[in-house]
């Protein structure tokens, strides 16, 4: 039998069109953290980002047909995902998300846990000041860690229009982070 783990995408999508339906459990285990971090920043809300991505995983398993093996499944993935967040957002647009507490791991040096708490809490507030068409790019380069290529295929945006607003994106963080 072979390993799973050790398939590539894919190779995962061809035995889940064919074979064993069963299978797509991997692609979720793939990129379940991944796509849950990248809705959440998208949405501002880690609960709404959880919507948002299991929306995504149905529709994906709907679409497996249609996808082409001939691009990367990420990328594919990552596109349907930010198409859920961005119908939720028009569809939502007057909610305000709901501030939940953030659990802390117990540590021995309580003052550096919480200096590492404020920090990460203040970068995600300036990042979710940021307009959207700037938050995106950012979050996708520096947090999913894709290239401007893949960038430029979820977002279907040029690659030269990724990197001016990756390059805009940092401008406006720093003056908002240093704003205070």
């Amino acid at each position: 039998m072979v390993d799973i783990s050790t398939l590539s995408d894919s190779d995962v999508v061809a035995i889940v069109r064919t074979k064993d339906k069963e299978l797509y459990a991997e692609i979720i285990k793939r990129y379940q953290k991944k796509l849950l971090r990248y809705a959440s920043y998208i949405m501002k809300d880690e609960h709404r980002g959880a919507d948002v991505v299991q929306e995504g995983f149905i529709k994906a398993y709907i679409n497996l047909n249609g996808f082409d093996t001939k691009k990367k499944f990420s990328s594919w993935i990552y596109r349907i995902v930010h198409n859920e967040a961005m119908n939720m957002l028009s569809k939502n647009k007057k909610q305000v998300p709901m501030n939940y507490e953030v659990e802390q791991d117990s540590g021995i040096d309580l003052e550096d846990d919480f200096i590492r708490t404020e920090i990460i809490n203040w970068t995600h507030h300036c990042l979710e000041q940021m307009p959207i068409i700037y938050r995106e790019p950012l979050s996708l380069f520096y947090l999913e860690e894709k290239s401007y290529e893949e960038i430029s295929d979820i977002l279907r945006i040029p690659v030269g229009t990724v990197g001016t607003r990756v390059n805009r994106a940092k401008g406006i963080m720093k003056k908002l982070c240093q704003k205070h």
